[in-house]
């Protein structure tokens, strides 16, 4: 429920039953033998759809219900029409229907600041100004004790953020396919979805305290979730003519934690091969044209190697691919509860609606500047600054805008960042097959 993300403790087979923490099994969860839903949304690349491993949604189970003080329940942040999370048109909508007063407009961390102005439709508009434009919520968060660093200067354009408690500006991660996902939220500073789930109830919802049954009953929905693009707007069926897209295919996906790890034996980069079939398709009309795009744009993933160097949380390598940090089969998440920085939370790329930190080693004085600690606010180590979790890549298409920060408004800017980051070197036409493959995720 809300928050910036979230995962499933463990991989339930699709026939298993939902269970409480300690084992139990949960009287209000859906039963085990219940049939699958599929639910299809649209997007602007075709459509998303979820599958409902254990059944149809319960519109009255604890998901849905708002359980705190500020009306909100885990759907108000994790939309299943928005790949289940929230999206700036969304959220426009949502804002106009309501004069900025649906509950995921709330001061507690919808808006720039605690203490922004939201008395008149205008003022809420301007408060939350990044929720609205960049689907971003704000996360408070102190320097921790005993820390590496200090905060050596802030400027923060809301006039809030001090060390006690820095402003962090995020996206929230979606709520499905949480049993491929090894670590959770973006910091990682959650031990388990249960404990996520109470945080986000008592933080998020304004609540006085959770009920472990209701957290159990929505960690067990959540698990039950897979979500995938199942349609193209131009190839059509994602599982048609041999290929395996959609989220049918995704439950069947295994998994456990370090399954393709790069460092260690047994790797392989081909970790998509949902598209291979469409490789050798023939035909001049527009449906087939777009089919072998993806191909290409799968084989490109896979296959296309370029250097890493200086990336925190990542060893340098010489001949990486995607698939290399993206190394989870059939996902594309990071199968270690690993982080990274691609140095999105550097001044360099600092907009001017980002708060921007200096931090002082206290070792040797050394300072730097960033939008975002990440992991560094968790562990308090100074190598750990601006690193944040690898997200996974199935339904890309339904959740623009991309990276934890919102700085990407679309999949090919996105491609175009990783090309100019690392020197990949692809041509206009292996970034625009690129970009059609992951909107076919």
């Amino acid at each position: 429920m809300g928050g910036d993300a979230a995962r499933a403790d463990a991989r339930p087979a699709a026939d298993a039953p939902a269970d409480s923490a300690d084992g139990g099994t949960l009287p209000d969860a859906p039963p085990p033998d219940a049939a699958p839903v599929t639910i299809a949304d649209p997007d602007d690349a075709g459509s998303g759809a979820t599958l409902f491993r254990a059944g149809a949604a319960d519109p009255a189970g604890p998901y849905f219900t708002a359980l705190g003080a500020n009306g909100r329940s885990c759907a108000t942040c994790h939309d299943r029409a928005a790949g289940w999370t929230v999206t700036p048109a969304g959220l426009e909508a949502r804002f106009d229907a309501t004069d900025g007063t649906d509950p995921i407009f709330r001061l507690v961390d919808g808006a720039v600041s605690p203490t922004a102005d939201v008395s008149t439709v205008a003022a809420r508009r301007t408060a939350y100004a990044m929720l609205l434009g960049k689907g971003l919520i704000r996360i408070g968060l102190p320097i921790p004790a005993g820390a590496e660093f200090t905060l050596f200067a802030v400027d923060d354009p809301y006039g809030y953020a001090t060390a006690a408690e820095l402003s962090l500006f995020r996206r929230i991660l979606p709520a499905t396919n949480l049993g491929f996902a090894a670590t959770l939220m973006w910091d990682g500073r959650e031990p388990s979805l249960a404990h996520q789930a109470t945080d986000a109830t008592t933080g998020h919802a304004q609540a006085a305290s959770a009920d472990p049954q209701q957290m159990a009953t929505i960690v067990a929905f959540e698990s039950s979730l897979e979500t995938a693009q199942v349609t193209d707007r131009i190839a059509g069926a994602l599982d048609g003519s041999g290929a395996s897209g959609g989220p049918a295919t995704l439950a069947q996906q295994p998994f456990h934690l370090g399954i393709n790890d790069p460092d260690a034996g047994g790797f392989t980069r081909d970790v998509f091969t949902l598209y291979a079939a469409w490789a050798a398709l023939t035909g001049g009309d527009a449906a087939t044209a777009r089919r072998l795009a993806i191909a290409r744009g799968e084989v490109l993933f896979d296959t296309k190697t370029f250097a890493i160097s200086g990336i925190p949380g990542s060893p340098d390598r010489a001949a990486a691919t995607c698939s290399t940090c993206h190394d989870t089969p059939g996902t594309g998440g990071h199968s270690l509860d690993e982080t990274m920085s691609l140095g999105l939370d550097e001044s360099g790329h600092r907009t001017s609606d980002q708060p921007l930190y200096t931090l002082r080693r206290t070792s040797d004085g050394t300072t730097v500047q960033t939008t975002d600690p990440g992991r560094a606010l968790i562990t308090g180590k100074w190598a750990d600054i601006g690193r944040v979790q690898v997200p996974a890549l199935r339904g890309l298409a339904m959740r623009a805008p991309y990276f934890h920060s919102g700085v990407a408004p679309t999949l090919a800017s996105v491609v175009d960042f990783y090309n100019t980051k690392f020197s990949i070197g692809m041509t206009a036409t292996e970034q625009a097959d690129m970009t059609a493959f992951l909107e076919a995720l």
